[in-house]
Parts: C-alpha cells; structure tokens; sequence
C-alpha cells in the first residue's frame, strides 16, 4: 500500500506544498518533537583560534578564515566585516579571562562567566548604536560569530549535525536546472541550527544553484540584492503570501498570456526566495525584503507565489504554530513539483529535484530521531496544535 499523502495550507511564511508522501511511518507526537530538541549539547570547550586552548602560535591564526566561513554553506569569498570584529572582540575577552570560551546547552551559548562578561559588553555597544540598521547588522553579527566558535569542532561543517551523526553520506547530490535558483533568507537564529531544513537545498542542489543569505548581514544582502537588480523584478519571487500581499499561483504567475518565458534564460535564472526562520521572526523578514524591493525598483512591490492549499504533515519536522504550516525545504518541493506540472517546464526533471529533496528530509528526520534515542533521549513532547484536521 502506498503511504498516506499530504499538502501544506496557505498562510505560511516559505511556502505550502504539493501532494507528497509522508518521510517516515511515525506518529505526530514523535515527529513533533525530534527536530526541536536536537539542539541541546554538553558545554564543551574551544579557543578563538580554532584549535584547541593555551597559547602559541596557533593563535595568531584569523579567528574564521574565508575558508571556514565558505566550509559552513556560505558563497561569500570573505567572512562579513561585523562577524570578524566580533570574533576578534570574543578573542579579546577569551585573552583577558585566561581561559577558552565555552560552549553548550540549548543552541549553544556561551556558558558560565564568559556569557555574563559577553553580555554586559554586547548590551553597551548595542544601546550605543543609535541607528536601527546597525543594532540590527550588530544584532545579527553577533549570533552568527558565537554561532560559528560555538559549533567548531562539534558540529559538521555541511550537514549542521554533530559530528558523530553526520548524514553528508547519505545526501544525494541532484544538479538543479540552470534557469532556475534558490535563496535562502536565513534568520541568524536559524543559522548552525540541527533541525534546520533550508540548509539541505544546498546540500542537494550546490550553493550556486541553492544560496545562502542570512539576515541582517550586509555583504550577504548586497549580493543577494544585486543579483535581484540585474535579474529584474519579474524573474524574482518570494514564496510568503500575507494578508498585504497575496501571493499568485504559480499557473497564473507563469501564464503564458501574462509570462514570456525565456527557455534559453538569456536573462539569467528565475529567482525564489524562500524566507527560512521562524514564524514569529518571518513577518520581520518579509517587511524588510519588501522594503528593499521598492528601493531597488523605484516604488514596485515583491512580488509573491502561492502554492496548492491542503493539510500539511512535514510541519511536524519542527514543532508549528498551527497544521497549515510546513518547512523551509518542504516548500521548496512543493515548488519543484508545482512547477514540473507546467509544460514550460516539464522537460528540467524538476520532479527529480524534488524527490531529492525530500529523501534529504527523511535522511534528517532519521539522523535526529537516532541522535535522541541514542543519548536516552524521549522522542515524543506534549501537542502544541490546537487545531483539529480532517
């Protein structure tokens, strides 16, 4: 018998889904709970310098090398300005203490007496920066430096998972068509998160076809922006219908009496941002992409993608606010394979892409569920939802 099938439901801040079968037989209290508590870690030690604690020559080493900041998922040939200068003030206070930072815990932070001095520090510089832009630049170098020194040496480098449950083996590799490409506006707080699934389209697809932006870091959203402005406003969406802008199927947004389509992409790849955060930190995200649209095309609207409506299942991947909600990477399927029914686009094996990124889900789904039951760990939690479904 085949397993059971399941679509998202619009509103949603990445996207719903198309028709789909579930990753795995498990029941939704079980899956509920596997991605959200994967991320606890005993508090471990580690230097500024990346290679272990005490003195030497290892520490005149840069903090996060281009190398490693690329070995993370990013495109980026240089680690932002703000996240090496935050870097470099962690290595100031890892001098002054004598000791190396430690990490652990819920997504872990800073412990003991280092989170208390880094705190005091980050509190005074944040309230000193008057402009909102920089707290927010500030807000999000900051997360993503003690995100960085916190996961080296723990965490694998392409899957986002502890070392001892890498699943790189695992992930199939499926080359993305070239008219088509991927952004994923990452919040900081999701970035080196376990349970993320945006970052699997990378994983899948290669950072060229599938890129990496996170929020709030400039170097990131120049890039992201200035591929976007050369593109032009009609090869850019965003999957995030709302109630201020609602979004278009995607039959009516490549209908062939409102779309041409270039099917030699003289005019570069069609762009999808996919809005990779949670619930309550997405509508942020939104407002400021938004914002940027109309700064880049004199006044025009971003324009948005709706998908197929119905029950979705792979919310359970990451505890939701509500069933009509569903992953980062769960959108992007139902994407691909709303797309592979067009005939414009039938002939680009976009439903092979899908398949490929939705075994990348089960492989992850599989690697966290072991993790908990390997370290004596429950993989069931109290129902959040208080919405029935049929």
């Amino acid at each position: 018998m085949s397993p059971p099938l399941w679509r998202a439901a619009l509103p949603f801040p990445c996207a719903a889904i198309a028709t789909l079968p579930l990753p795995l037989p498990l029941s939704r209290s079980r899956m509920d709970s596997i991605l959200a508590a994967n991320s606890r870690s005993a508090p471990r030690m580690v230097t500024t310098s990346g290679v272990g604690g005490g003195e030497g020559p290892e520490c005149t080493r840069p903090a996060v090398s281009p190398e490693e900041w690329r070995e993370w998922g990013s495109l980026s040939m240089k680690v932002p300005s703000m996240v090496a200068e935050i870097v470099e003030d962690l290595r100031v206070l890892e001098k002054s203490m004598d000791s190396p930072l430690c990490f652990g815990g819920i997504g872990g932070k800073l412990q003991g007496e280092f989170r208390v001095m880094e705190d005091r520090k980050h509190r005074a510089k944040y309230e000193a920066l008057g402009d909102s832009e920089k707290k927010l630049q500030y807000f999000a170098a900051r997360q993503v430096a003690c995100r960085l020194l916190g996961s080296r040496n723990y965490l694998c480098q392409k899957c986002w998972l502890a070392m001892e449950d890498c699943m790189c083996s695992k992930i199939t590799p499926c080359p993305l068509w070239q008219g088509m490409r991927f952004w994923l506006y990452m919040h900081p707080k999701d970035f080196l998160r376990q349970n993320n699934t945006g970052k699997l389209l990378w994983q899948v697809f290669g950072v060229n076809s599938a890129t990496l932006c996170l929020f709030g870091v400039a170097e990131d959203e120049d890039v992201m922006w200035e591929a976007f402005r050369l593109a032009g406003r009609r090869r850019v969406w965003c999957l995030y219908p709302s109630k201020d802008s609602v979004g278009t199927s995607v039959q009516e947004t490549f209908d062939p009496k409102q779309y041409i389509f270039q099917q030699d992409v003289e005019d570069g790849p069609l762009n999808f941002i996919l809005i990779d955060g949670t619930w309550s930190n997405s509508a942020a995200m939104f407002r400021r992409l938004k914002e940027q649209a109309k700064s880049v095309w004199e006044g025009d609207d971003l324009l948005s993608i709706s998908l197929s409506t119905g029950a979705s299942a792979m919310h359970k991947l990451r505890p939701q606010p509500s069933w009509d909600r569903t992953c980062t990477a769960a959108a992007a399927v139902g994407l691909l394979s709303e797309m592979h029914h067009l005939p414009e686009f039938s002939s680009y094996n976009l439903d092979k892409n899908a398949e490929a990124v939705e075994d990348s889900l089960r492989v992850l789904l599989e690697a966290l569920t072991n993790r908990r039951l390997r370290m004596g760990r429950s993989i069931t939690r109290k129902a959040r939802h208080r919405r029935d479904i049929c």
